[in-house]
């Protein structure tokens, strides 16, 4: 049962976040610094995170006793607002500025996620490690991005 939960709701964080991400003719004007990896790239890495996220939440759930599973859920919820929030902030709202400032809690969710889970299993909490580093270069993209092609918002 945990791991079809965790499954499903990695599922619906990709979907929401997919369906967000739109790469139209605003998103294809932006600036980007040489170092962007390509469009194509994105999609298999949130693919492995997402998957290493249900193996590490699956094997947490199994170990946590119920406190830490009520923290899990906690920080799984608020790390899933959290991951769908940026896409609407950068894609649709096209405010890649907004967006920055949403992917610092977002990478602090992550942490918090960490946190949450190395008490109960060093294994799942070693599995977060590439989305905390993802994360980090999404926000270094994300700064870049608004640094190449700022201000935003300007009627």
């Amino acid at each position: 049962m945990p791991a079809t939960v965790a499954t499903l709701s990695a599922l619906v964080v990709a979907l929401a976040g997919g369906v967000l991400t739109t790469t139209g003719p605003w998103y294809r004007a932006l600036r980007n610094p040489a170092w962007k990896p390509p469009d194509w790239a994105f999609g298999p890495v949130w693919a492995t995170i997402f998957t290493l996220c249900v193996v590490s939440a699956v094997i947490a759930w199994n170990e946590a006793d119920e406190p830490q599973r009520v923290a899990l859920l906690a920080a799984y919820a608020v790390n899933s607002v959290l991951n769908i929030a940026w896409s609407a902030l950068f894609f649709r709202a096209e405010r890649p500025d907004w967006a920055f400032f949403e992917l610092v809690l977002l990478w602090l969710s992550v942490v918090a996620l960490i946190a949450v889970t190395l008490p109960v299993s060093g294994l799942a909490a070693l599995l977060l490690a590439p989305y905390f580093a993802w994360v980090a270069v999404a926000g270094v993209l994300n700064r870049a991005i608004v640094r190449l092609n700022g201000p935003f918002g300007a009627a």
